[in-house]
């Protein structure tokens, strides 16, 4: 333990059944943002956030808010934003998390139910507890620490919980104009990614940016006898397939022209280690070209995530008129999503095969990030995760995207940036069986009480 914080490990160690506890509590919350379900309860997690936010006695206002179109019409999910102003001279502090959670996905899949959290050797299984409630509560309870460890709190916060994260933040930009002057800082702390694994932390200082849109192809005005026509006219299946064959060389690197690749040097990463994490089948081999971490973190991607077309049960003896696919592209650090979007649908254009035209709907585009790891509050926060962990942080990249990091960045272009979190490989954010590494969030709240000690006494 650093010697100018006798206090912190004790007072973390005394506090985190509660903080446990309450995570729980967040947990059984089914917070999903996304329009297919009800809104009910991601106000119920809002309302329960500002509640804790108000508990802390640190914040001059806490409230819960959206952004609102041209007519006052409210737009979005419900966001918590609680601001306690710094003393002169002093650096303010912006503390970032959601508090909207994915779809349970197949609940058959789950060894316990997705919203009732439930402890398994070592860790919390839940939907959320990882991504992103642990987040938000190591923000809380790191805050309700922080006056038992300073004289005098000086140093100014702001906590900002979001609402629609998991839905790609559709209105956070124009919230971000809309309460601009309550989210001001110096310093953003994103509580959204992960540590390399559970003994080893990290500040994540890359992500690979993400272009989706909606790819359409048509062939006939209407179904078709298979027998009748087949082996004559295409069907749009087969045209779709051959598009999506030429995205790929066939050692699976992304063949289209205008996408950046680039090459730095990255940590070593074993197939093994691969094999593990992914749970890459035995008999299946990886894909793509260079360092298994340059192909995660610095290469482009494509992915073909759903498909408009009849499923097994429903399939007939018929060739499909028309078949739309949702395409998800990640973009290298260093190129605009624009730019990314702009070759991706020229290469479609291009090599659409029988004279079909591709048809691009519901684009959306989420810029890459690389973070400035030389600044001061960079350096403190890796000095607590050190202390924390006993060892050295990694600066990771992640092959995920966080596009609002770039919106805060375009907002507050003086602030720095730093990307943290509490999951790890085996964390299976997204996925059925997401969990939660309980000493990694225990580590997480000390490091972050750590670091704002640390803010506390540095003068701007």
């Amino acid at each position: 333990m650093g010697s100018s914080f006798p206090d912190v490990k004790t007072v973390v160690d005394e506090a985190f059944p509660h903080a446990l506890s309450e995570l729980c509590r967040l947990v059984r919350i089914p917070s999903v943002s996304w329009p297919s379900f009800g809104p009910e309860n991601v106000v119920q997690s809002a309302q329960e956030i500002a509640q804790l936010a108000q508990g802390t006695g640190l914040f001059e206002k806490v409230e819960v808010l959206r952004s609102l179109t041209s007519d006052g019409e409210t737009l979005g999910q419900p966001a918590v934003v609680a601001r306690r102003n710094a003393t002169a001279g002093m650096p303010t502090i912006l503390l970032y998390a959601h508090h909207d959670v994915q779809p349970p996905g197949d609940s058959s899949l789950w060894l316990s139910s997705a919203f009732e959290p439930v402890e398994r050797d070592g860790r919390l299984y839940g939907r959320g507890a990882a991504d992103d409630k642990a987040g938000i509560m190591s923000h809380i309870t790191a805050l309700q620490l922080l006056p038992t460890i300073v004289d005098s709190l000086e140093v100014g916060i702001v906590l900002f919980i979001e609402g629609e994260e998991e839905f790609g933040s559709p209105s956070f930009d124009r919230f971000l104009v809309d309460h601009h002057d309550m989210l001001d800082a110096d310093v953003i702390v994103v509580a959204d990614s992960g540590n390399w694994d559970t003994t080893t932390p990290a500040l994540t200082t890359s992500l690979r940016g993400n272009v989706t849109f909606q790819l359409t192809v048509r062939t006939l005005d209407h179904a078709l006898h298979s027998g009748m026509f087949g082996g004559l006219v295409p069907d749009a299946f087969l045209a779709l397939t051959k598009i999506v064959n030429s995205f790929y060389s066939e050692s699976g690197t992304i063949a289209v022209t205008g996408l950046l690749h680039t090459a730095p040097e990255t940590p070593e990463f074993s197939e093994e280690r691969v094999r593990e994490e992914s749970g890459l089948l035995s008999h299946v081999t990886t894909i793509g070209e260079g360092s298994f971490l340059n192909r995660l973190w610095h290469q482009p991607s494509i992915t073909i995530t759903g498909l408009d077309m009849p499923d097994l049960a429903h399939a007939s003896n018929t060739l499909i008129p028309s078949v739309t696919a949702r395409v998800s592209v990640r973009v290298a650090p260093g190129q605009s999503a624009e730019e990314a979007f702009n070759a991706v649908s020229q290469h479609i254009n291009q090599h659409a095969p029988f004279g079909v035209l591709a048809e691009f709907s519901e684009v959306r585009l989420g810029e890459p990030f690389t973070a400035d790891a030389t600044g001061w509050a960079s350096r403190a926060y890796a000095t607590a995760l050190s202390e924390v962990w006993d060892t050295s942080p990694v600066e990771m990249g992640v092959g995920g995207s966080i596009p609002f990091i770039n919106s805060f960045v375009s907002s507050f272009p003086d602030a720095q940036v730093l990307v943290t979190g509490v999951e790890d490989p085996d964390s299976r954010a997204h996925s059925p069986n997401e969990s939660l590494h309980i000493d990694s969030y225990k580590k997480a709240i000390e490091a972050e009480l750590r670091f704002l000690v640390t803010c506390n006494s540095f003068s701007n």
